[in-house]
């Protein structure tokens, strides 16, 4: 069995939902991890025994590194990705691929130039509740889709763009709502539909963040090739994390998406309801019981001795609202790879999303539908 050996470039908040799966994988092991922060860069390296980098280009001249995960805030991902691909690395990065047009199409070409695989983070896809939605369309028992509506309305208040100097910006996270949280749901919602998008209709607004240069606030029209149009809305400025909700209406019923429980109803009266299986993903459970391993438990007393205390609370406790399937995306790539075929979510298919969102945001700018194939142009300067 071949042994894949990993770097990986970012060690902030996201960093434990990919190494704690790859810590666990038998033909995985973390060589090395890269952040410009030095402290956060420790913390990993002594966590898991692996070498250090501040610069990642110095990590991806490393022959002996197969894979490299990239974690990093958005405006480096395509940057990052393309040079890991140039070294003959494959790469898995987290959405989104990048934040122009230009870029993500740069990406899926340096795949296939590099003839390496680049897979892109959609950890939602392995919710249980997503899986049953998508199968249940997809074998027909639903019968031909006929519209669809999704709604996110979640809550992002000023401290959390207080404390980053990328987050709410056009040049460095590409915009905000859209692009880095319902860039989520607006994956599922395609994927479920699963046709190729002619056109998207939209607008913007900033309606209650005044410090921040991007959107907390979204809704528009989706149109799909085979005529099924999809209304959203999408907004950061309730009061709590809401379940997303994709419904997606159907000859035969309804499929009801709700985060991790979905409801599949029936015409007949026959309703099929699904929840996520804690024991399949990675929960809180887990983050402590690694943290309680003896090699952990070291490490940190190692780090406090050095006067290094800092510690990403995501490490610890992870954000209910992405998701905690990370793992199974992750060792579908590994196992991809392992078998020489494409992983579920790759640079291509993940360019779909990237195109849709983009859109959104093309559309808004100039007030009109943007044909997807033929007009869209977007980068972060036409803002």
């Amino acid at each position: 069995m071949k042994k894949y050996r990993v770097g990986i470039i970012g060690c902030g908040a996201i960093f434990m939902l990919h190494a704690f799966p790859l810590h666990k994988m038998e033909n995985v092991e973390i060589v090395a991890v890269c952040d410009i922060k030095p402290q956060a860069l420790e913390t990993a390296k002594q966590l898991f025994h692996c070498d250090g980098y501040s610069d990642y280009r110095e990590l991806l001249k490393r022959d002996d590194i197969d894979v490299v995960h990239i974690l990093t805030p958005h405006y480096l991902h395509a940057e990052m990705t393309i040079a890991a691909a140039d070294a003959g690395k494959h790469v898995l990065s987290e959405k989104p691929m990048a934040i122009s047009i230009a870029d993500a199409r740069a990406i899926v070409e340096a795949g296939k130039r590099n003839k390496v695989t680049i897979g892109v983070i959609s950890q939602n896809r392995y919710n249980a509740a997503s899986v049953a939605v998508k199968e249940a369309i997809a074998n027909g028992s639903l019968g031909k889709v006929l519209g669809q509506r999704v709604i996110l309305s979640w809550t992002k208040p000023a401290s959390y763009y207080q404390a980053s100097d990328w987050h709410g910006t056009w040049d460095k996270e590409g915009g905000s709502l859209m692009i880095d949280q319902a860039i989520h749901v607006m994956d599922l919602s395609r994927w479920i539909v699963d046709d190729e998008i002619v056109s998207v209709e939209a607008s913007i607004a900033n309606r209650n963040h005044p410090t921040i240069q991007t959107e907390d606030t979204a809704e528009g029209l989706i149109r799909y090739r085979n005529g099924v149009t999809s209304v959203f809305f999408a907004t950061n400025n309730f009061t709590f994390n809401s379940p997303v909700v994709i419904e997606t209406h159907c000859e035969n019923g309804t499929a009801l998406v709700e985060f991790d429980k979905g409801v599949i109803t029936y015409k007949n009266g026959k309703e099929l309801t699904v929840v996520n299986d804690p024991t399949t993903t990675m929960n809180e459970a887990d983050f402590k019981a690694f943290f309680n391993e003896d090699s952990s438990q070291q490490a940190m007393r190692t780090l406090k001795e050095w006067g290094v205390v800092f510690m990403p609370v995501t490490w610890k406790a992870p954000r209910g609202y992405w998701g905690v399937t990370h793992n199974k995306q992750i060792e579908n790539y590994y196992a991809s790879l392992a078998a020489g075929v494409q992983p579920d979510v790759t640079a291509a298919e993940a360019l779909k999303s990237t195109e849709l969102i983009l859109g959104i945001y093309q559309s808004s700018k100039e007030k009109r539908p943007i044909d997807i194939g033929k007009e869209l142009t977007w980068a972060p300067e036409s803002a």
